[in-house]
């Protein structure tokens, strides 16, 4: 295993810029020069990723930018003690000690263990400090590997620390509690990389509960593997404490226990107020309790989760699921469209029943005068491809319901949300009106809140485990399938109906298509793979299932076009803009626009984040105005897609190709003139050093 941090991969008392992505990119760039580096561009793509999901600054001036990439082949540290500090949004104040932590995205378990020590010492204030009298390159690598038991700390480091500890006497750690019995606590953390938040939280929370004198066991679910807590430790806890930025593993171990729940950072700024609330908790009868069935922050106490932020998380983890069956059945659709052409939606089952490849079916008979070259073997192709594409399909709106339920309930909630997304779209003929996209959402809601009702009984512990895989998905489906066939089946059917006869009115109005275009346009740009964008694409995704079998400019199919068109302007006008003005943009920026042509080109909008993050203030507005034009053109000219996804690469599926290209191209060049104009007449975020 090489050095995971070298004297080339340390700077000193420098300034690396003025905002935190000037450092990550400085320190990318050192990683790189130091060859440690397959690609900086994906690197700094991956980091500000990362730093876009929650602030990785600490308390006590410390700051950990870090990913799992695949810009590394090996795990390297990069660190940078900078003058002056620099705001990585921490409560209190810029950080001057800036660790970049790369982890290559295959990384095996020994290099992961290791980044974990040093996540863990980065809470510990006498490590830091002797980072702070370091007095060069080699004191501070020696210091590093010390602390990850590579090396023993050198003699010159150990003698210049001696002298300054004892000038400047540590603050007295704060008095522990009297020991609170034979209590415990367990608790669980977990970060989306799993890589140093977990791993920081855990050790804050152990210092923290030393403190109080009170015992504490941590399951830390990250990238180096999880270590489960016993079934005999859990239920000997007083109280739980979740600090997480995603589901907990396994929740129901926790049925019955007390539980404290906040995001991930909070013990790292403030454990021993987590410590005491979970103590409080143990010894309070109308606490929040952590149910069977419960769900992932969602029944009881949610922490610091507001109820805007629950909605979004409800709502994302529905779409989120949503998306691969939208992806498969979108694609597969277009592929057996380009096969066997458009006319496969009505023969494709007589072909199923009676032809195989042995006995291929007669295009012309069947009508299929666009199959490919003609072929008997490619218009059975497509036939297949339709089918299995047009399958996946149907569950998109269950699948949106089903995992709606289980963001609020758990795996209890997946059974009854699954059987309101089919009633939301008559799956199985039972005269349930269509409600679709609406109805799913509505149905995937009541059915949730539903299971995490019934889940909130109490009852005999011999019926405990009845509840969690019979009463909980019984009752929810049969009171949520009540309301929904009986009291909103027919309103919410009425209500789509309007909706799609609204659509449908509106793309046949050019000025309120061209409304619409720039709505979904403006949607797509926003927040570039957030929940605006997410919503705009489920919108059109919905419609495009309705529309698989549809001929000619069908309103939904406008909607996909307009939709995918959007979300390819914003990469391929930052890249375009870094090529007419690359004075404008700093050598990463440049780099990231290479990548950036084939990441539009492929309906990939997160292309655009890296520069967004460096400068939202200029490049948001920008993109945004490129794709409303872009999204507007798409809706006027009547271009179609039959694909969810892809972007040039399904030009097959594209009506009226002309208008596709020019749709795309005018919202590019507006946005990349937007951007240009913008970052011409405005102060430069530019580093002359980096031109």
């Amino acid at each position: 295993m090489s050095d995971l941090i070298t004297r080339e991969l340390v700077r000193l008392d420098s300034s690396l810029g003025e905002a935190k992505h000037d450092v990550i990119r400085s320190l990318a760039a050192i990683v790189g020069e130091a060859g440690r580096a397959r690609d900086v561009d994906q690197l700094v793509t991956d980091a500000f990723a990362r730093e876009e999901t929650s602030a990785t600054g600490l308390p006590g001036g410390i700051a950990i930018p870090h990913c799992r990439t695949a810009g590394v082949a090996e795990p390297t540290l990069a660190f940078a003690r900078l003058s002056p500090g620099v705001d990585f949004g921490a409560k209190d104040g810029p950080a001057d000690l800036v660790f970049l932590i790369a982890a290559p995205a295959d990384g095996d378990a020994d290099h992961l263990q290791i980044l974990t020590k040093l996540a863990r010492a980065l809470v510990k204030p006498a490590f830091t400090d002797e980072l702070r009298r370091a007095e060069s390159d080699e004191d501070v690598v020696a210091l590093v590997d010390r602390e990850l038991g590579l090396a023993p700390a050198p003699a010159a480091a150990t003698a210049a620390a001696a002298p300054a500890a004892a000038a400047t006497p540590a603050p007295a750690a704060p008095a522990a509690s009297a020991p609170t019995g034979d209590r415990t606590l367990v608790a669980v953390t977990a970060c989306p990389t799993g890589i140093a938040h977990t791993y920081m939280a855990a050790e804050a929370l152990q210092a923290a509960a030393d403190r109080a004198g009170v015992a504490i066991q941590v399951e830390t679910q990250g990238s180096a593997g999880s270590s489960p807590l016993s079934h005999d430790t859990i239920a000997r806890a007083a109280a739980v404490i979740f600090a997480v930025d995603v589901g907990v593993r396994d929740r129901g171990r926790f049925a019955g226990k007390p539980f404290v729940s906040s995001g991930v950072k909070r013990p790292i700024d403030d454990a021993d107020a987590m410590i005491a609330e979970a103590l409080r908790y143990a010894d309070d009868p109308n606490a929040p309790r952590v149910e069977g069935s419960a769900a992932e922050g969602g029944g009881g106490d949610t922490g610091s989760e507001t109820w805007g932020g629950r909605v979004r998380r409800v709502l994302m983890t529905g779409v989120s699921y949503m998306i691969p069956f939208v992806a498969a059945g979108g694609l597969l659709i277009a592929l057996g469209f380009l096969f066997a052409g458009y006319e496969i939606t009505g023969p494709a089952g007589e072909i199923l029943a009676n032809n195989t490849l042995f006995n291929l079916p007669d295009p012309d008979a069947l009508g299929l005068d666009h199959a490919l070259f003609g072929s008997p073997f490619f218009a059975y192709l497509g036939a297949v491809f339709f089918a299995l594409g047009a399958t996946a399909f149907k569950f998109l709106v269950p699948a949106l319901a089903g995992y709606i339920a289980y963001a609020i309930a758990d795996r209890p909630g997946i059974a009854p949300g699954f059987a309101m997304g089919a009633l939301a779209i008559d799956l199985g003929g039972f005269g349930t009106p269509q409600s679709g996209f609406l109805g799913g959402i509505i149905g995937g809601v009541l059915a949730g809140v539903l299971a995490h009702w019934i889940s909130s009984w109490k009852v005999a512990s011999w019926a405990r485990g009845l509840m969690p895989v019979l009463v909980i998905p019984l009752l929810a489906t049969l009171i949520s399938g009540f309301v929904m066939v009986v009291v909103l089946g027919t309103p919410l059917g009425n209500l789509m109906d309007a909706l799609n006869s609204g659509l449908e009115s509106m793309s046949e109005d050019p000025a309120l298509a061209v409304l619409l275009g720039a709505v979904l346009g403006l949607m797509m740009a926003f927040d570039m793979g957030g929940p605006l964008n997410k919503v705009a694409y489920a919108f059109a995704t919905a419609g495009l299932g309705a529309a698989a079998s549809a001929t000619g400019a069908a309103p939904e199919l406008k909607v996909m076009a307009a939709v995918m068109l959007a979300g390819m302007v914003p990469p391929l006008a930052l890249a375009l803009a870094t090529v007419v003005r690359p004075g404008l943009f700093t050598v990463p920026e440049r780099e990231n626009g290479k990548a950036a042509w084939l990441m539009g080109a492929s309906f990939i909008t997160e292309g655009a984040i890296p520069f967004a993050a460096a400068d939202p203030l200029r490049v948001i507005p920008s993109i945004m105005a490129g794709s409303a034009v872009t999204g507007a053109l798409a809706m006027s000219l009547d271009v179609t897609l039959r694909a969810p996804h892809g972007g040039i690469f399904v030009i097959f599926a594209v009506g009226n190709i002309l208008g596709f290209l020019i749709a795309l191209v005018a919202g590019t060049l507006v946005a990349a003139a937007a951007v240009i104009g913008l970052k011409s007449i405005g102060p430069s975020d530019v580093d002359v050093a980096t031109v």
